[in-house]
């Protein structure tokens, strides 16, 4: 037993022993499990913060220097009925029995009704001296535009419109250099990058909300021609009143012009290419219009199945569908079934690559298109012409023809008479003009004149009818001051009579 037992000791003392020894001797180590590498940083990761947290960009700087050169802006537009009876409440008599005759001192032709709508939206200052980029639909057919900027309102000027890209310049004047912000270059962009919208949602003033791109290239069919649609998507919010603010990168710089929302998704706004801005903005700027050059031809883009059958190996090129008659493209002999691949050296992969190009080239310049017909290549030379513009005017809204009177003023106006007085109240004996229109374009609406009121005097000298009234307003030259006194008498006897000046310049 006693034998064994030491056999025993000695095994397990000589196990230990070369335990140990196989431990101590480099490259004689146990192996044990291979530790995972480290994994990459994402592209485009934010940097990891305490804890191994992500942080993300921190916003409050770009806002703070981005937001003094974010403008509001409000456009006031004039809406007419141009018939008289349009929009009047039925007479209950004449219902029944007709329109009712009126006196001779009333026949005369009254001015259209005209509404004041007045709409918002957001917009940015690109140079010192005040020029103001929004969008087309924030400032068409507007009568009068003003820009919000910091604490102060300022009187703009329509510069140029371009419906096609529903872009628009404005100027103001402000009497110092103005913050402004720096364009971008929206074609670096990526899917996925960081960006923000400063605008005017909601009328609720300077608002600033965060996102990325979601896409870019986007064709939503908001414009009638589509094929100037290049939208950038982003999650950043864009509500109504977004419309015409920046879409800016971390650097500060503009990337994109927020111009459309979906109605029926959370965050999935649109906005203008900058890119496609600068195209344009010498012309929107110095002739207040875009002109744009012109082939006539109707194309698309051939995909990779197609392409082996009109001779490429690959899907490029823009594949002519229809050649407009006598256009420029026509004249130049090109056909459907025409593969243009190259303008002016520069290769086309797909239609956008031709349309950009050809439309920032000015009606007259001379372009040559490398072609594939019927498996061979050849090049044509086109001139081109004017591309056809979607209508409207780059001003503006003109304003139409009025009633008879001094149209500046945007008065209907009659003679009192005894049939006028009583219904309306007046006591007799009252001399003066009777008010029964203010246009919304008048400059004396902001002076508080109303349908109702009687103008008794002008610059001091009484007026007893409409001639002496007009007699007495156009002696007055440009510049000078219109001074009408004016009464006001209470309706069904309700209120006191009362008395003040409408004062404006003649322009």
């Amino acid at each position: 037993m006693k034998s064994r037992e030491f056999a025993t000791f000695v095994t397990l003392f000589g196990a230990v022993a070369l335990g140990f020894f196989l431990l101590g001797t480099p490259g004689l180590s146990a192996a044990s499990p291979a530790a995972p590498p480290p994994p990459l940083p994402a592209v485009g990761a934010a940097p990891q913060g305490a804890g191994g947290s992500f942080a993300l960009p921190g916003f409050a700087d770009l806002a703070e220097r981005t937001l003094p050169a974010v403008v509001s802006i409000e456009a006031v537009r004039i809406e007419r009925l141009d018939n008289q009876r349009q929009g009047r409440r039925l007479d209950p008599f004449e219902f029944f029995f007709g329109p009712r005759s009126q006196p001779e001192e009333e026949a005369r032709p009254s001015r259209p009704r005209e509404f004041r709508n007045q709409s918002g939206g957001s917009g940015f200052v690109i140079s010192a001296d005040g020029l103001v980029v929004t969008n087309h639909h924030v400032v068409a057919d507007a009568t009068e535009v003003k820009v919000h900027l910091g604490d102060r309102d300022y009187k703009a000027e329509i510069k140029g419109l371009d419906e096609e890209t529903d872009l628009a310049v404005l100027q103001i004047d402000a009497g110092r250099p103005l913050p402004y912000l720096p364009l971008g270059d929206s074609g670096r962009l990526r899917v996925g990058d960081w960006v923000m919208v400063i605008g005017n949602p909601l009328l609720l003033g300077q608002t600033v909300t965060v996102g990325v791109v979601g896409a870019k290239g986007r064709t939503i069919g908001v414009n009638r021609d589509l094929s100037f649609e290049n939208f950038i998507q982003t999650d950043a919010a864009i509500n109504r009143g977004n419309s015409g603010g920046p879409l800016v990168n971390l650097a500060g710089e503009v990337v994109g012009i927020a111009t459309a929302m979906n109605w029926g998704a959370e965050n999935i706004g649109f906005a203008v290419p900058v890119d496609t801005l600068k195209a344009i903005l010498p012309q929107l700027r110095d002739q207040g219009r875009v002109s744009r050059g012109y082939l006539g031809i109707n194309i698309q883009n051939l995909d990779r199945e197609r392409a082996p059958a009109f001779g490429l190996d690959e899907g490029k090129g823009a594949l002519v569908v229809s050649v407009e008659p006598d256009t420029p493209a026509g004249k130049a002999g090109l056909r459907h079934g025409d593969v243009v691949l190259e303008v002016d050296g520069r290769e086309i992969r797909e239609t956008r690559d031709l349309i950009d190009y050809v439309s920032s080239r000015r009606p007259g310049e001379k372009v040559r298109l490398g072609i594939l017909r019927d498996r061979k290549r050849s090049t044509v030379e086109v001139t081109l012409g004017e591309r056809p513009g979607l209508g409207g005017d780059a001003g503006p809204a003109a304003r139409p023809a009025t009633a008879p009177g001094i149209e500046w003023l945007g008065l209907d106006y009659r003679d009192l008479s005894t049939m006028l007085r009583q219904g309306h109240g007046l006591p007799a004996g009252t001399e003066g003009i009777l008010i029964t229109e203010v246009g919304a374009t008048s400059p004396l609406v902001e002076q508080g004149l109303a349908p109702g009121d009687v103008v008794t005097e002008v610059n001091g000298q009484p007026v007893k009818d409409v001639t002496t009234f007009e007699r007495e307003v156009r002696r007055l030259r440009s510049g000078e001051f219109l001074r009408l006194y004016v009464k006001r008498f209470p309706q069904r006897g309700e209120g006191r009579e009362a008395s003040f000046f409408a004062v404006t310049r003649v322009p």
